[in-house]
């Protein structure tokens, strides 16, 4: 069996190396205390309840007093909070169980103020970018599981060399900021050349869904321990967060332009 590759930096392609050098030695857990593709959903609503309860206190927060000077403290420490928590489950996956649950409720803070500052200005883009990403979430399960989607070695490496180029560029221009240096900065804007740069990225993205869910696929296949069922949880909601902002911004230069 191939080893596993997956552009999402949670779900690397070493994950399950240990495991699949250990499974020619027999089985590595009992079968009850495997991961499952059912424990594996189980594990992803209760994340997803996680974010979207921090996201709707937030959001309330905001919408109550519309002042940024909430706003602003709670993206913040739901970024690099969740950026260390997403750190410590990456090279820690025995701790998912504790570790995925407290980064998704530090990215709900990051959605839920992000999402009512975006609503605020453009009423109603929040629900709408939403339901495009739940849709994008149902519509590859489906293209995957029909075998629509086929996930192939020259799948897994385009998708990854896309995503590698995505966040090297949004890593040049966060590092460039610092000393005022600014280069095609058109992507932000909302010109054709901005919103063909979304459109790209919301692709890549969602691509990276399809990955995720060969993942799961390949770990029920390993019979890896259960607790990896927290872990490719966590790198779905990953996926699922960046998709989701990738969609606001998007939206958000296309209702600019009316």
């Amino acid at each position: 069996m191939a080893l596993i590759k997956t552009s999402n930096p949670a779900l690397g392609k070493n994950t399950f190396n240990d495991f699949a050098q250990s499974q020619y030695g027999g089985p590595l857990v009992d079968a009850a205390a495997r991961m499952t593709l059912n424990g594996t959903i189980n594990k992803t609503g209760i994340l997803l309840l996680c974010a979207v309860a921090t996201a709707a206190w937030t959001w309330n927060s905001f919408v109550q007093t519309q002042d940024l000077s909430f706003a602003g403290p709670a993206i913040m420490i739901g970024v690099f909070g969740g950026l260390i928590f997403a750190l410590i489950t990456a090279f820690k996956k025995e701790w998912s169980p504790v570790t995925a649950p407290i980064y998704a409720l530090l990215e709900g803070l990051v959605l839920g103020g992000l999402s009512a500052v975006f609503n605020l200005r453009y009423p109603g883009i929040a629900m709408e970018a939403v339901g495009l990403t739940f849709g994008t979430l149902f519509v590859l399960l489906l293209a995957y599981k029909s075998g629509l989607i086929k996930v192939t070695q020259k799948f897994r490496l385009g998708v990854v060399a896309a995503t590698g180029g995505i966040f090297l560029f949004y890593m040049a221009q966060m590092l460039l900021g610092f000393f005022h240096v600014s280069f095609f900065s058109s992507v932000y804007g909302s010109g054709i050349v901005g919103i063909g740069f979304s459109f790209i990225v919301v692709g890549i993205a969602a691509l990276n869904l399809v990955l995720d869910f060969d993942f799961v696929e390949q770990g029920v296949a390993y019979g890896v321990p259960k607790y990896m069922e927290w872990y490719a949880a966590f790198g779905i909601i990953v996926t699922l967060v960046w998709l989701y902002l990738e969609i606001l911004i998007l939206l958000s230069k296309l209702r600019s332009r009316n």
